[in-house]
């Protein structure tokens, strides 16, 4: 870290006001690019504090030179940036923002399309319609969120119908935009989607940027666990563990722990526990994260480890059939042969297989098992993997 960036990140006003003034006024690209580069190094605070310093400087005189930092983009500056734009805005600096949104890269036209959201030219729809499904996520969702900002329909009520997609890709792609979009009627759809599609666990951890995972689960009660134990299935792997705070998770799982648990709640937290056993013993998942994310990340393994018991496992068995949300889950855990061979009859073929590969882990399937399960299944596929069991 550069001695001005020390400065300017400081506690000590004779330090940080001239080296803002600076920044601003000369401007001082260079170290605005290095301010950029080091977003996952500073806290979230004193990236709050070095906006305001900057955004002090901000008048009439130099607003446009914010214009060359918009080849670094960063959530953490994105507000005091725009904000200032906004209020001098005038027709020549839409003209400028709407060119570099035609031509600029992706970091320019992620400030663009949150310039209109404020600025709401209608020669900025078709640029937002453009970029509202990039691989980029902070274009993306600026974009739409801009597109909801003009009031535009059509993409929503087209990006519900990606939901119900055979492509799972085109699913996220769908979930994601509703999610930007930022209309929580979308919440049930994007549940529906959930409980179908093979990304579930990708869809699930984006939900709770639409609607607080909290008020998922007071509101839809088992499908808000269903969202809650997917979004547990993806910590480590799709999901950042620094998104426990986000998603409150030590919170939720104290509040479930701490009630009247039913079998829902049982089989979620019995996959909690091995996922954070997980977690905890293999130092690949922690060993690039914050101290506070390992201490999270650590506390609810404790809470969970002073929870989970072999009532919970008895408990759970109880969602061992074919119309559960979390039949899956439950046998992941279960010693209880006879429910699981009960869903050798099941209409569902995946299923089938996941009983049939359950009973292999217990040590007990047998060849008359094998024959139930295969006068049950057509697909091909299926019936080859349980040949080959």
């Amino acid at each position: 870290m550069s001695d001005k960036l020390k400065m300017l990140t400081g506690k000590n006003p004779k330090d940080f006001e001239p080296v803002a003034y600076s920044l601003i006024n000369t401007p001082d690209i260079d170290l605005f690019e290095e301010l950029v580069e080091k977003d996952d190094y500073l806290y979230d605070f004193i990236k709050d504090n070095v906006a305001k310093r900057l955004e002090k400087n901000c008048n009439n005189d130099n607003f446009k030179n914010l214009l060359q930092f918009l080849k670094y983009y960063s959530p953490s500056y994105e507000e005091f940036i725009i904000r200032q734009l906004v209020k001098y805005a005038n027709e020549d600096l839409t003209d400028k923002m709407l060119e570099l949104f035609e031509n600029g890269d992706n970091n320019e036209k992620t400030y663009c399309a949150k310039y209109f959201s404020y600025i709401k030219d209608p020669l900025a729809l078709d640029y937002l319609k453009q970029n509202a499904y990039d691989e980029d996520p902070y274009l993306s969702a600026n974009s739409v969120a801009a597109l909801a900002s003009f009031g535009d329909k059509d993409l929503f009520n087209n990006a519900i119908n990606k939901l119900n997609s055979d492509d799972e890709f085109e699913q996220l792609k769908g979930a994601k935009f509703l999610v930007s979009y930022g209309d929580k009627s979308a919440c049930e759809a994007i549940i529906s989607a959930i409980k179908t599609s093979s990304f579930a666990e990708n869809i699930a951890s984006e939900l709770p940027y639409l609607v607080p995972l909290k008020e998922i689960i007071e509101k839809y009660e088992t499908e808000g666990l269903f969202v809650l134990n997917n979004i547990i299935n993806g910590l480590g792997e799709v999901t950042a563990l620094s998104q426990l705070f986000d998603f409150e998770i030590y919170d939720i799982l104290d509040k479930i722990i701490n009630g009247e648990i039913n079998s829902a709640q049982a089989t979620v937290l019995i996959n909690a526990k091995d996922k954070f056993t997980t977690l905890t013993e293999n130092d690949e998942y922690l060993f690039d994260e914050t101290k506070d994310t390992k201490q999270e990340t650590y506390a609810i393994n404790k809470l969970l480890d002073s929870a989970v018991n072999k009532q919970l496992n008895s408990l759970a068995d109880k969602e061992l059939h074919s119309g559960s949300l979390f039949v899956f889950s439950a046998l992941e855990f279960t010693q209880n042969s006879q429910k699981v061979r009960e869903l050798l009859n099941s209409q569902n073929q995946t299923l089938i297989l996941k009983s049939i590969e359950t009973l292999k882990r217990m040590g007990i399937l047998t060849t008359e098992d094998k024959n139930i399960a295969l006068k049950n299944i057509s697909n091909e596929n299926i019936k080859n993997i349980i040949l080959a069991i």
